[in-house]
C-alpha cells in the first residue's frame, strides 16, 4: 500500500461480508484466481453503491492518521537479499491477547508480493522530524529500495531481520498470522514478537487532508 491508497484507508471501511480470508500459503486454485484481471471504475464513476473514488478519497482525507514505515527483508533478492519499505497510515492494533496488529497493503504491490512469502516484518512509527523518510518510501514506480535505505540510520530487527528506523517513536516486529483480501488491498494481520521504545522526545508524524502534519 503506497502513499496514495494508504491515505484513503479504504479497506477499513469495506461493507460487512466483503472480506474473504486468504491463507499465508494460498492453494493452486487461489493462485489461479488471483491472476484473473479485475476491472475498476474510473475515479469519477460511482461504484454500484453510489460513491465515486474521488468522493471517497476526499471524505477519508479528513481522518487524521499516524504515519509508519513498514519494512521487510527479501532473502531471495540478490546474493545478500534486499530490504523493502513502504509508507503507510492504515496501521492499527487489533488485539491485546494475543498481541495483534494490522497493516493494509495494495494488492499486487511489491510489499504485498513479499509479505505473501515472507511472514516476518516490522513497523517503525515515525516521528514528526522524519517526514523525509515517509516521502521517499511513498514514491511509486521505483525498481529497488536499496538506495533508499543507504543513508538512513537503521538497526536490524533480531526477530524479523527487517530494518528498524533509528529515531522512530516506537517499533514492532511481527509474524503474519492471517491475510485478508479486501477490495484492492490486502489486510495483513501480524502477531507482535518484539516492541521497542527508543525514547524520542518529538511528537508523531501525522497525515491530514493530503499533507504531513505535526501535532499542535
Amino acid at each position: 500500500m503506497y502513499l496514495g491508497p494508504a491515505w484513503s484507508r479504504g479497506p477499513m471501511h469495506t461493507p460487512p461480508g466483503a472480506f474473504s480470508v486468504r491463507s499465508v500459503h494460498p492453494t493452486p486454485q487461489q493462485q489461479m484466481s488471483q491472476n484473473v484481471p479485475t476491472s475498476h471504475p474510473s475515479p469519477g464513476v460511482p461504484h454500484p453503491e453510489g460513491v465515486t473514488e474521488e468522493e471517497f478519497r476526499a471524505t477519508m482525507s479528513r481522518l487524521a492518521a499516524g504515519v509508519v514505515l513498514v519494512t521487510a527483508h527479501d532473502p531471495e533478492e540478490g546474493p545478500r537479499g534486499e530490504d523493502v519499505g513502504m509508507t503507510a497510515t492504515s496501521f492499527l492494533s487489533v488485539s491485546l491477547d494475543p498481541p495483534l496488529v494490522l497493516v493494509s497493503v495494495r494488492e499486487d504491490s511489491r510489499m504485498d508480493e513479499l509479505l505473501e512469502r515472507q511472514p516476518l516484518w516490522a513497523v517503525s512509527m515515525l516521528a514528526e522530524s522524519q517526514r523525509h523518510i515517509a516521502g521517499r518510501f511513498s514514491m511509486r514506480g521505483r525498481v529497488s529500495d536499496r538506495l533508499l535505505f543507504q543513508d538512513m540510520p537503521c538497526t536490524r530487527g533480531e526477530a524479523s531481520g527487517a530494518p528498524l528506523v533509528g529515531g522512530a517513536l516506537a517499533t514492532v516486529e511481527c509474524r503474519t498470522e492471517q491475510r485478508v483480501s479486501a477490495g484492492d488491498h490486502t489486510l495483513v494481520i501480524g502477531r507482535v514478537l518484539t516492541t521497542s521504545l527508543p525514547g524520542s522526545e518529538g511528537g508523531p508524524l501525522a497525515y491530514f487532508r493530503g499533507r504531513y502534519r505535526r501535532l499542535a
